[in-house]
């Protein structure tokens, strides 16, 4: 199975849900559907609406974070897990970068992901380096320490998904080479095997992806799908994505 997941990020208002109804319609009709799923995940604002339209359609709606507590509490402008869940959605995102850059600790983060699961919601996990990071050959040891600090093997393993997205390569056009991202998916499953033993989870890649990278993309078989940013929010560019990777 495969996975294509638009981060939508701060864009959309309720009149966008024409991206995704091309989108959907695109989806039940294409002869690939079944090797395949698509998520995409709107402002907290849109959660409701965008749920409540798809409910019975192919597409699947998700959060972009969720706060690190849980149910209701006094923390002005956070959005739990369980109000996410209440809204509709049936996933979420935890630790994207733009979400660490702005205090997540690992503790916060473990939380999310503990809360997230807890109610039903299926978690897609951000991890990455920084350009610093990468420079200094640490790539290895901070997706490492990001990995084991928040995922724990009681988890339902089921219910989760890591995402690769190496910050440095983030609406840059910069990309690691197939080689680069072959190793490090690698690594990344191996770390994760190695907390939940068996089988390791889906791992995807996130960061400047597009329709004409996509295909380099494509020969890289350890990647199990697609973080994807800016080309998400055009429903030519997502759905060239998806025809490119199955052409």
């Amino acid at each position: 199975m495969r996975y294509f997941i638009g981060n939508w990020k701060m864009f959309g208002i309720p009149k966008s849900i024409n991206i995704l109804k091309k989108i959907n319609s695109f989806y039940s009709k294409d002869k690939n559907r079944r090797k395949y799923r698509v998520i995409i995940t709107p402002p907290y604002t849109l959660l409701e609406t965008y749920s409540k339209y798809f409910k019975k359609k192919k597409i699947s709606i998700g959060s972009q974070n969720c706060y690190h507590k849980d149910y209701f509490s006094s923390n002005t402008s956070a959005v739990s897990p369980y109000m996410i869940r209440e809204a509709g959605a049936t996933y979420t995102l935890v630790g994207h970068s733009d979400n660490r850059i702005e205090g997540d600790t690992n503790e916060m983060l473990k939380n999310k992901v503990d809360f997230a699961l807890r109610n039903n919601l299926k978690v897609v996990y951000c991890i990455g380096e920084n350009k610093t990071d990468k420079k200094n050959k640490k790539t290895f040891s901070v997706l490492q320490k990001q990995i084991s600090k928040v995922l724990d093997k009681k988890f339902n393993k089921k219910n989760i998904i890591v995402a690769y997205e190496p910050v440095w390569s983030i609406g840059t056009g910069k990309l690691p080479t197939k080689n680069e991202l072959t190793i490090t998916t690698l690594h990344i499953k191996k770390v994760l095997k190695g907390i939940f033993k068996k089988k390791s989870l889906p791992v995807l890649y996130g960061g400047s992806v597009d329709g004409n990278n996509i295909e380099m993309f494509r020969e890289i078989k350890e990647i199990d799908g697609f973080l994807i940013g800016g080309a998400s929010k055009s429903s030519k560019k997502f759905i060239d994505i998806i025809k490119n990777y199955y052409r």
